[in-house]
């Protein structure tokens, strides 16, 4: 079912923009930063962006995990088929974030913020160690009123799939459940990524409020054991973790769920709920690279989810839509960092 301008996939999270650029030890030092780390800024840390910006060449990409991913799906299918949402300031940053999501096909409907600055990723690179900072700012206050303005609801509305990302469980639970509310209620497809091991570990009770809607539960390795973990369920073995997933309550009895779980450069694990309570287990290899063709690997599952959404859209099934995703994924580490290559590269399936 390829699109006609409807945006069928409409994806939620927090947009952020990464300043990346090229550093050395003096710069690290300079802001009290790791060669290869990630946390969140401290005001001591303010000056860095601008810094990048001004002084290292930076390149600024359009950040955050699902607007990623929404850039992923929009690379792969026609104009219009994605819109993404999410919340910025009213600044410099915003407009920049905007600039290049349009200028990569996304539609964007940001909630602008009076009194928070745009969400920004400062990302030192010295050779191939990647230092993250990042000052959530904006992006840490999305209102549901946004997602129910008429504007943006007549965009939901028109969406078959939603697309969550994890994160957005640290801002506003109730955006989420009125997107899987709509979704159960019109038998759409409702999607969330776990995103980092963190969000099954200290935000359980958000996640659980949102888990009767999961039609598709996508995370890798890590973050299913966290999962595992934080809910006892007594195993490590990612196949158990996701048939015990599988069987939680569902509101949209009409679509069983499935279960996602990435491995890096292992299979990609999917157990596809049935109808009576069975699954079934579909094993997919991922597409093979050159170790030496791997320049960064920060947004790769970013990458694989916008695939596996974009090919969800085009009717692709479960299996063909992994082997969609992990082609993107493998066009996207060959990039600087949550990137996709120009011009447009052609599905090839394994």
């Amino acid at each position: 079912m390829a699109s006609t301008g409807n945006y069928e996939l409409f994806c939620l999270e927090n947009p952020l923009l990464d300043i990346q650029g090229l550093g050395d030890a003096k710069l690290l030092e300079k802001y009290g930063l790791k060669a290869n780390d990630a946390i969140l800024a401290e005001e001591k840390h303010m000056g860095l962006y601008e810094d990048l910006l001004q002084n290292h060449d930076a390149k600024v990409i359009a950040g955050g995990a699902a607007q990623n991913t929404a850039r992923g799906a929009q690379y792969i299918l026609p104009p219009n088929s994605v819109v993404f949402v999410g919340c910025v300031g009213k600044d410099k940053y915003g407009q920049i974030l905007k600039d290049i999501c349009n200028e990569a096909g996304l539609r964007v409907e940001y909630r602008y913020d009076e009194e928070h600055p745009t969400g920004r990723c400062g990302v030192v690179i010295t050779g191939h160690d990647r230092s993250l900072c990042t000052d959530l700012a904006a992006a840490n206050h999305y209102k549901p009123e946004h997602l129910k303005s008429p504007e943006v609801w007549k965009l939901v509305e028109q969406a078959k799939i939603y697309y969550v990302g994890g994160y957005h469980l640290t801002v506003s639970v109730p955006a989420i459940l009125a997107l899987g509310e709509e979704a159960a209620a019109k038998d759409k497809l409702f999607i969330l990524n776990l995103s980092a091991p963190f969000i099954a570990q200290f935000f359980k009770e958000q996640l659980d409020s949102t888990s009767p809607y999961w039609d598709i539960l996508i995370g890798n390795e890590t973050e299913a054991l966290a999962y595992a973990e934080s809910h006892a369920l007594g195993t490590t073995d990612l196949k158990e973790i996701a048939k015990a997933i599988i069987a939680l309550p569902k509101k949209n009895t009409k679509r069983p769920r499935t279960v996602i779980i990435t491995q890096g450069l292992d299979p990609t694990i999917a157990v596809i709920g049935k109808e009576g309570g069975d699954a079934e287990i579909v094993e997919v290899p991922v597409h093979a690279i050159e170790k030496s063709q791997i320049n960064d690997t920060n947004g790769a599952g970013d990458a694989f989810a916008g695939g596996f959404t974009a090919g969800l859209v085009e009717g692709k099934s479960i299996k063909e839509s992994i082997d969609l995703g992990q082609w993107l994924a493998k066009l996207s580490i060959q990039e600087l960092g949550p990137s996709y290559p120009q011009p447009k590269q052609t599905y090839a399936s394994k």
